[in-house]
C-alpha cells in the first residue's frame, strides 16, 4: 500500500520537525510516519495502512494535551482539517478535527450565540471534547461532550462512520470521555447556546492577601447560582523579564468569573471577592462572549509543561492552606496552583449519557509546572507531596488535565465506567490500535 495521504512526512525528511512543532514542548514525538490529513478519507486510509501493519495510531492538532514522549507509529495530524459550519436556526455548529475554539467563537457569535469552549481560544475542539471539555460557561451548561449530537470516527476496522445516540449508542457513549482510544474523530456537531455576553473577569491579589482569598473564596462558592462559573489561581512568578512587570516576583492569587446574568447582579455577586481587600487588578466587567479569553488570559506560546490533577468530593480551608504551602514561594519548582468550582448542570445527568465520570464532585484541582530548567523528578515529588495531601477528598483524576502523566491513567474513570469503557474497548479496538493516549487497554487488561 502506498503512503495513505498526500501530505506525508518521515523523520529526515524536510517538515518533519515543523509538521510535529505544537503548544506542548516537554515531550519528544518521533513517529515513524506522519500523515497531514486533509479529509476523512485520507483518516480512513491513514488507520487502514497502520493496521495492516501493526502499528499503533496517536492523533493530534494543536498538541496541548500530549500525554507523554512517544516513539513510531503512525501519527495523524488534523491541523488541516479546520472547516466550521454554524446551523443558525438549529443552534448547532459542526466542526472538523483541526479546528480550535476561537474560530468556533467567532463564527457563533456572528448570530448571538456561543460554543462551550474552555479558556484558551487555540485549544482544539475535538480533544477538549472527547476529555469531557469543561469551560467557562460549565456550571450552567454542564460538560461541551454533554452537548454533541453527532461525530464522524474512523474506527479501528477503518470504517468511517456516522455515530448518533440513536445509531451508535455504546460508541457514542465512549467516545465522549474516553479520548482518544475508540478511534479518530474526523468531525463533530454539537449544540451552541444562546450567550453573547456576560459579565466576567478577575481579580488579582498580592500575597499579603493569598490565604485570605483562598477561604473566601471556598466560603464565596458554597452558594452560588449555575449562571455563575469560577475559578482560582496561585502562582509564585519568577523574577523574569519576560513576565509582566506587574506580575515580576510576587506570589499572587487571581479570582476569575463567568457569569451570564445582567452587571448589577453581577457586581452583587462579586461584592464578598472585593472585600477581600486591595487587588493589584481588577478586570471584572460586561464583554461581548468574544472577549471571554480574557478572562483567563491563558499563556498562547508554546512551552513545556507538567500537570496532573485531583477531582474532590469537597474541599476545606484546612487541606488548601497545605496545598499552598507546599506550593507557594518556597516550592522547589514554579507550580501553578488552580481550583475550579464545580457542581451546578455539572452535576446532573446529561440528556444523552456519556462516559464523563465523577458528575457529584465539588471542585477541581489542578496542578502546571513549567519544565524549562526544572527536574521533573523534582515536579514528580512535589505533585506526589501535594495529591497526598488531597487524597482523602479525592475522587479521581480529569482527563483533560493530566498533561504529560501518560504513564499513569488509574484514576481517571471510577470503577464501574472503567468497566464499561473496557469492554467497548475490546470490541471497537481489539488490538489497542489507538494507545498512544491515556490508554484504556481491552478487556482492562
Amino acid at each position: 500500500m502506498l503512503a495513505p495521504a498526500k501530505t506525508t512526512f518521515r523523520p529526515g525528511d524536510a517538515g518533519y520537525a515543523d509538521e510535529l512543532a505544537g503548544f506542548q514542548t516537554g515531550f519528544t514525538q518521533r513517529p515513524a510516519l506522519i500523515v497531514g490529513a486533509t479529509d476523512a478519507e485520507e483518516v480512513r486510509a491513514a488507520v487502514a495502512y497502520a493496521a495492516e501493519r501493526g502499528l499503533t495510531v496517536g492523533v493530534r492538532a494543536t498538541g496541548h494535551g500530549l500525554p507523554g514522549s512517544a516513539e513510531g507509529g503512525v501519527l495523524i495530524s488534523t491541523q488541516r482539517m479546520d472547516g466550521v459550519r454554524v446551523d443558525a436556526g438549529a443552534r448547532t455548529v459542526r466542526v472538523e478535527a483541526g479546528v480550535r475554539w476561537g474560530q468556533v467563537v467567532a463564527a457563533a457569535a456572528e448570530h448571538g450565540l456561543a460554543p462551550l469552549n474552555g479558556s484558551a481560544p487555540g485549544v482544539g475542539v475535538v480533544a477538549y471534547t472527547l476529555g469531557g471539555g469543561l469551560g467557562i460557561l460549565a456550571r450552567e451548561f454542564g460538560y461541551a461532550a454533554d452537548h454533541v449530537r453527532a461525530l464522524d470516527v474512523v474506527t479501528a476496522d477503518a470504517e468511517l462512520r456516522h455515530v448518533t445516540p440513536d445509531s451508535d449508542p455504546d460508541l457514542f457513549w465512549a467516545l465522549l470521555g474516553g479520548g482518544h482510544n475508540f478511534g479518530v474523530v474526523t468531525a463533530l456537531e454539537m449544540d451552541l447556546v444562546p450567550v453573547a455576553r456576560l459579565y466576567g473577569g478577575s481579580l488579582l491579589f498580592g500575597a499579603e492577601l493569598v490565604e485570605k482569598a483562598v477561604g473566601t473564596y471556598l466560603e464565596w462558592t458554597a452558594d452560588l447560582p449555575d449562571e455563575v462559573t469560577s475559578s482560582m489561581a496561585m502562582v509564585q512568578f519568577p523574577d523574569l523579564p519576560m513576565v509582566p512587570e506587574l506580575l515580576r516576583g510576587r506570589y499572587t492569587a487571581s479570582i476569575r468569573v463567568a457569569y451570564t446574568g445582567d452587571a448589577a447582579e453581577g457586581e452583587r455577586l462579586v461584592a464578598p471577592l472585593r472585600a477581600i481587600g486591595p487587588t493589584l487588578g481588577d478586570s471584572l466587567r460586561e464583554m461581548p462572549y468574544t472577549d471571554s479569553h480574557t478572562i483567563h488570559s491563558d499563556p498562547d506560546f508554546p512551552h513545556a509543561y507538567y500537570g496532573d490533577s485531583a477531582v474532590l468530593r469537597d474541599l476545606d480551608v484546612r487541606s488548601a492552606r497545605q496545598v499552598l504551602a507546599l506550593t507557594g514561594p518556597d516550592a522547589p519548582a514554579m507550580t501553578v496552583v488552580q481550583i475550579n468550582h464545580l457542581g451546578g448542570a455539572l452535576a446532573r445527568d446529561p440528556q444523552t449519557p456519556n462516559a464523563v465520570p465523577f458528575r457529584d464532585a465539588r471542585c477541581l484541582v489542578r496542578l502546571l509546572n513549567p519544565l524549562d530548567g526544572t527536574e521533573r523528578e523534582t515536579v514528580h515529588a512535589l505533585h506526589g507531596q501535594v495529591f497526598g495531601v488531597l487524597r482523602p477528598l479525592t475522587m479521581g483524576r480529569a482527563l483533560n488535565f493530566a498533561f504529560g502523566a501518560g504513564d499513569r491513567t488509574q484514576g481517571l474513570y471510577d470503577p464501574e465506567t472503567l468497566k464499561r469503557l473496557a469492554g467497548l474497548k475490546s470490541l471497537y479496538d481489539p488490538a489497542n490500535l489507538f494507545r498512544q493516549n491515556y490508554n484504556i487497554s481491552p478487556g482492562g487488561r
